[in-house]
């Protein structure tokens, strides 16, 4: 229902946006625990929908990677430039060429202004503004569904994301979340407006495996064919987490890990408390090492269905734990605080 009232929305975008020149707009993607079937908050669950974005014509897009090797995402940024559309076919009262026209002619043609005068700050596409927009679309295109006779919009504070509450008349509400961001390649990896720990600028986009690790968990579902128990667990476990300094993103990590080391045989309901248990001495081991792998870089392991670039596949592993290895006080915080989850 989320995904279906999000894709009408956004095929109203494109009608809305028509003869501008904003990102265009593709099917959203279901990402996150909500929709991959471990959301461990069973009172407080956002749906998350990843939105990929596409240059409008006239413009490029051209993803410049960070050179800040401290911060664990890898950061990028999304350089705009117009290209010439003098040799398209073109009608009276069509597009000018933004290159070879002066602004004097695409005024007279009443054309809208290029994408590098309404969402970007010095020839990159900015966040903040691209979220705004998403936002200002949301609360305009509302009324036009057939969802808002008997539902209430209530737009939530987000400054890099769009999130909003749909709330039936009946009281229940849906929260959601529009993540957005620009496709690597052909691959299955983005740069997106995720926020990150780090305060950033508005013109850095942070690389994200929500698509892939979507894709990921899809592909394990069809491999265990009837019964998703490996979901189960790591439901279970991250609820478990909850209100420690462990991340679900931990888990979520160690599972995907164990996914391609353990048989899908052995992810069963008769072995429930031996996979609690291998899941829970998995994380012990990486904690008593000071190291836990990201699971997408420089990983054989990753299944062929799932594309990633070259880059990617060629980087040496990235340690989600590298706080733990500079922070001996941290570290031995963390050792105390895993008997605390292991005794839960």
């Amino acid at each position: 229902v989320t995904k279906d009232m999000v894709n009408t929305l956004l095929l109203v975008f494109q009608v809305v946006s028509r003869n501008t020149f904003y990102p265009m707009l593709q099917h959203a993607i279901k990402v996150g625990s909500a929709f991959e079937g471990w959301n461990p908050y069973e009172n407080d669950i956002t749906y998350c929908l990843f939105v990929p974005l596409s240059p409008p014509l006239g413009h490029t897009f051209h993803l410049e990677r960070g050179t800040d090797e401290e911060t664990l995402a890898r950061n990028f940024r999304i350089r705009v430039e117009l290209v010439c559309t003098c040799t398209w076919h073109q009608l009276p009262g069509e597009m000018l060429c933004f290159l070879h026209n002066p602004q004097e002619e695409l005024r007279r043609n009443q054309q809208h202004p290029s994408l590098l005068g309404t969402l970007c700050t010095s020839s990159y596409l900015d966040v903040e503004k691209t979220a705004r927009w998403f936002r200002q679309l949301v609360k305009a295109c509302w009324k036009i569904l057939p969802e808002s006779s008997i539902c209430c919009l209530n737009m939530l504070p987000s400054r890099r994301s769009c999130k909003f509450q749909v709330k039936k008349n009946n009281g229940k509400s849906l929260t959601i979340e529009l993540m957005f961001g620009v496709q690597q390649g052909d691959s299955d990896i983005f740069v997106s407006n995720q926020s990150i720990e780090a305060i950033i600028p508005s013109t850095t986009w942070p690389e994200s495996y929500a698509v892939a690790e979507s894709k990921f968990f899809k592909h394990m579902a069809r491999r265990a064919l009837r019964d998703s128990f490996h979901l189960k667990c790591l439901r279970l476990c991250t609820h478990i987490l909850v209100g420690t300094g462990f991340s679900s993103y931990t888990l979520k990590t160690v599972v995907m890990h164990l996914l391609t080391t353990t048989p899908m045989s052995d992810w069963h309901r008769r072995d429930f408390l031996l996979r609690l248990q291998h899941i829970m001495w998995y994380l012990r081991c990486c904690l008593e090492q000071r190291c836990l792998e990201h699971f997408f870089f420089g990983n054989e392991k990753v299944p062929e269905e799932i594309s990633l670039p070259l880059d990617l596949q060629m980087a040496k592993p990235l340690n989600l734990f590298h706080h733990l290895a500079q922070d001996p006080a941290a570290h031995a915080e963390a050792l105390l605080e895993f008997h605390y989850v292991h005794d839960r």
